[in-house]
C-alpha cells in the first residue's frame, strides 16, 4: 500500500492537471489569448479601482475577441506604428493617446473623412485591435508614465521625498538644464521661457497636457523655479512665465512636446506587461517627432 498510494496520486495529478498556471498571469503559449483577456489582466494588475463607467480606456477599433499574436505599446497609434506592428506580427496595439484625433475618439462627425476612413480600413484589413490605456495607467501607483519618464531622465536620486513631480538638484542654470534635456531627447524641440542664466535647484515635471492651473500651481511653489511640461496654450503658462521673468522673478517654463514628455512611460508599460503576460511578444514602438523646422 505504501507504493500504490503515491502512484495513484500521480495518476490523479496527471488526469486533472493539478498544477495550473497562476490566476494572475496570462500565457499566450496555447494560442488562445484574446485582446479582451489581456485587458482583463491589466485591470487586475493596476493598483487603482477600475472605473468602467467613466474612462477613455476602452477598445477603439478592431474585434476585442481577436486572438493575440503580439502586443505593442505606444504613445499614439499612428500609421507608422500600425505598419510597424503588422511588420512585427503584433496585432494588439495598446495606445496611451487617442486613435482618431479627439480625446473621446468620437467618429460620427468624421465618418466621411478620407484620413479617418483609410486608417480604419488599414486596421480592419490587417485584423488589428487598438485599445487605449490612459486614465488607469496614470492612476495606478506610482503613475506608470512618470515612472518611465523619471527612469529615462535618470532623476530618481533627485526626487523630493516620494514625489515623481518635484526634484531637487545641485545648483545649475536654466540654460544648462535645457541643454541636458536636449541631450536626453536629441530628436525633440525643447522650447524654453525664462532667463538662460537663472540659477535653480527646484524642478517640477508635469507630463502631457495637464492644463494651466496645474502648471501654475506647481510653478508657484517656493521650492520650484522651473516647470517642465509636455504642452500648453501659448497665452497661458508660457505667457505667465514670461511676465514673471520680466518682473525679475526666478521662474521659468519648458515645453518638450506631448510625445516626448510621456513616451518613456509607454516604454516602461511594455516591461510592466511582461511581468504578468508570458508566451507573447511584447514590444514598444516609439513615435517619431511629428514636427520639423526649416534650417
Amino acid at each position: 500500500m505504501k507504493r500504490l498510494f503515491p502512484f495513484s496520486l500521480l495518476l490523479l495529478v496527471m488526469a486533472v492537471g493539478i498544477v495550473p498556471a497562476k490566476a494572475s498571469e496570462v500565457s499566450g503559449k496555447d494560442d488562445s489569448v484574446t485582446c479582451r483577456d489581456v485587458v482583463e489582466q491589466i485591470k487586475q494588475h493596476v493598483t487603482c479601482p477600475w472605473n468602467e463607467g467613466k474612462t477613455v480606456d476602452t477598445f477603439k477599433a478592431g474585434n476585442p475577441d481577436e486572438k493575440v499574436t503580439g502586443i505593442v505599446s505606444t504613445m499614439f497609434a499612428t500609421m507608422d506604428v500600425l505598419r510597424e506592428a503588422v511588420k512585427q506580427n503584433c496585432n494588439f496595439i495598446i495606445s496611451h493617446e487617442p486613435l482618431f484625433y479627439n480625446h473621446l475618439d468620437e467618429t460620427d462627425f468624421q465618418k466621411d473623412d478620407p484620413v479617418y476612413l483609410e486608417k480604419l480600413k488599414y486596421i480592419n484589413d490587417h485584423h488589428l485591435v487598438v485599445w487605449r490605456f490612459h486614465d488607469h495607467w496614470h492612476r495606478t501607483s506610482p503613475d506608470g508614465i512618470y515612472v518611465g519618464m523619471v527612469r529615462k531622465l535618470g532623476w530618481a536620486k533627485y526626487r523630493k521625498g516620494d514625489s515623481y513631480m518635484v526634484f531637487e538638484f545641485p545648483e545649475t542654470t536654466l540654460k544648462d538644464l535645457a541643454e541636458q534635456l536636449k541631450q536626453k531627447f536629441p530628436q525633440g524641440v525643447i522650447r524654453v521661457v525664462g532667463d538662460p542664466g537663472m540659477k535653480l535647484t527646484g524642478v517640477g515635471v508635469l507630463v502631457g497636457a495637464p492644463g494651466a492651473d496645474r502648471q501654475r500651481q506647481l510653478l508657484n511653489r517656493d521650492d520650484v523655479q522651473v516647470v517642465i511640461s509636455g504642452e500648453a496654450r501659448e497665452w497661458e503658462t508660457p505667457e505667465y512665465a514670461l511676465d514673471a521673468t520680466q518682473q525679475g522673478r526666478s521662474k521659468a517654463f519648458i515645453m518638450m512636446g506631448h510625445v516626448l514628455s510621456e513616451q518613456a512611460g509607454m516604454d516602461y508599460c511594455a516591461e510592466w506587461l511582461g511581468g504578468f503576460i508570458s508566451g507573447l511578444p511584447i514590444k514598444f514602438i516609439p513615435n517619431k517627432q511629428p514636427y520639423w523646422t526649416p534650417q
